[in-house]
């Protein structure tokens, strides 16, 4: 009810284009007045470059059941000469986009991609008196523009305002593309700050009154891992930034933090002015035992938040991109303050199906995508696209189910493998126990030393009614409310067709270990409705 409600509510409005709504207590996105689950997949980074190049991708991505497509748009592309813009790749991707049934969302490689500047036009690289590096502390220029140059930013912010009026003019009415990522893994290499001229009088100019504001109104709420450090020197008010947070490449991060936030915050806040659809920016990981300078520094990693949240209110979320196996622990991170989370990109490995399933269900994240989606498109499927197919399509006809109770507490996920392989939470009346398919002894891998993956999302639609999806996954129940042992009253595997559940097999006997508890084994993805009751 909830869901056609906010449904209604829009359309009266007169409100239609994508954007970041709250259902219960968790953020959706909003496209067409409806709630959109992204089930995404992000392209290489050089797929996107010409017509010829996604000949053979669009049919990939199709076949992958994707319902969203990342693609970067490319500054050296879109404005090969000053001021002289070509929109030819970006009307053929939301033409074909369009023709695919699929929505976009756009990745600004503009002043940064993967910390340096690799995509920024020849006019822009070769003019670097006017448009300055970030230096070393040995004053060597890098391949990274320096955010601290009015130069850079106004060139940056010329070229994506462009593509925002174009994108409004081509599709201010169809909305295909739906989010926007302004810049890509921002990042200071290969020190923890910029030692360029401007840099280091700004770096020794007291700390910007609005920041030290915006700390001061929020204390009692910053993340710990930035709180220790201001805690450390003292919780200074005023002064330079060594003097407020101490010397040291912690605050060297902290200070290139600001400044890119501040840069990217202008020019997503000035494409917003033109076609105000959300906005994002994401995040390479840094790794454990690393220094700010090794790892590409000062980008919107959660130990810095707090930073880039005080200098880019035009922002709307910040995002995670994985290549390391710590998935859960970074999700939590990036959940903190209320922050939406949604998965721009993740290592195609073996794991992205059951972490799909998982996000979704733990985090009610707005959606999942992995990288280089289109892996060798004219080949076979292998096991993990066709698993990731399986899921998507499964996902996709969840989704309304799942939208009408996002934000209810009615929704879980567990991510299992050996080392975590059992997981309790509590749906309405009831505790559940999901526990990996090795547990049950039958497999000869539960032999193994590591399982593969298992992973389950568990929607309540009933005071004893839920939905489960996933594979290599069991559950037990309990009730909460009183001594009586908890039965399966029914269940039943299928798959809805239009928004209507279809039984395609009563599962009873053996498929519920005798009425024991509902599950699914690894290598395929299993959707079932099931009843609990109690007696005694």
């Amino acid at each position: 009810m909830l869901y056609f409600t906010l449904f209604w509510s829009c359309l009266l409005l007169g409100q239609s284009l994508p954007r970041l709504s709250k259902i219960g207590n968790k953020d959706v996105l909003l496209v067409n007045n409806a709630p959109y689950l992204i089930l995404g997949g992000e392209l290489g980074n050089s797929t996107a470059t010409s017509k010829a190049s996604m000949s053979t991708v669009w049919p990939r991505l199709k076949e992958l059941n994707l319902n969203t497509v990342l693609v970067p748009i490319y500054w050296e592309l879109l404005e090969p000469e000053p001021n002289q813009f070509n929109f030819d790749l970006v009307d053929e991707l939301i033409h074909d986009a369009r023709t695919n049934n699929l929505k976009l969302v756009f990745l600004w490689f503009g002043s940064w991609k993967n910390s340096m500047s690799s995509h920024v036009p020849a006019w822009v690289k070769t003019n670097y008196k006017k448009y300055p590096r970030a230096k070393d502390d040995k004053g060597n220029s890098q391949e990274i523009l320096s955010p601290f140059y009015r130069t850079n930013l106004e060139a940056d912010l010329n070229a994506y305002t462009a593509l925002m009026r174009h994108i409004k003019e081509v599709d201010g009415k169809e909305n295909t593309v739906i989010m926007m990522q302004p810049e890509n893994e921002i990042g200071m290499l290969p020190v923890a700050r910029d030692h360029s001229p401007l840099a280091n009088k700004k770096y020794a100019e007291p700390v910007p009154d609005h920041l030290m504001e915006y700390l001061l109104a929020n204390r009692e709420k910053l993340n710990p891992e930035f709180n220790s450090i201001w805690a450390k020197n003292g919780y200074k008010k005023s002064g330079n930034w060594a003097e407020v947070f101490g010397e040291g490449i912690a605050t060297e991060e902290l200070f290139m933090a600001y400044y890119f936030a501040k840069y990217t915050n202008s020019i997503t806040q000035a494409g917003k002015e033109i076609y105000p659809i959300p906005a994002f920016v994401n995040a390479a990981l840094n790794a454990p035992g690393k220094a700010p300078g090794v790892y590409p520094s000062a980008g919107p990693l959660p130990h810095l938040l707090d930073i880039w949240k005080a200098a880019s209110p035009a922002i709307d979320f910040y995002s995670p991109d994985f290549y390391n196996p710590d998935f859960e622990k970074w999700n939590n991170l990036y959940t903190r303050q209320n922050n939406p989370l949604f998965i721009p990109e993740h290592r195609f490995d073996n794991t992205v199906a059951a972490k799909a399933i998982f996000t979704i269900g733990k985090y009610q994240a707005l959606g999942f995508s992995p990288f280089a989606i289109e892996q060798n498109p004219n080949v076979e499927l292998k096991p993990k696209e066709i698993l990731l197919a399986e899921t998507y399509k499964t996902l996709g006809e969840l989704a309304p189910v799942l939208l009408s109770q996002w934000g209810q507490n009615k929704i879980k996920g567990v991510l299992l493998d050996k080392e975590n392989n059992t997981s309790t939470f509590i749906l309405g009346d009831y505790e559940f126990t999901a526990s990996h398919t090795h547990n049950l002894g039958w497999d000869p891998k539960a032999k193994d030393d590591q399982w593969e993956q298992a992973a389950a999302l568990i929607v309540q639609t009933a005071k004893n009614e839920f939905y489960f999806l996933g594979f290599g996954t069991s559950l037990t129940f309990k009730n909460l409310k009183n001594n009586k042992t908890v039965g399966i009253l029914k269940a039943e595997s299928g798959h809805f067709e239009n928004n209507t559940w279809k039984v395609f097999r009563h599962l009873n006997g053996d498929q519920t270990h005798q009425g024991r508890h509902i599950r699914a084994f690894l290598g395929t993805v299993s959707l079932q409705r099931f009843t609990l009751y109690e007696y005694e």
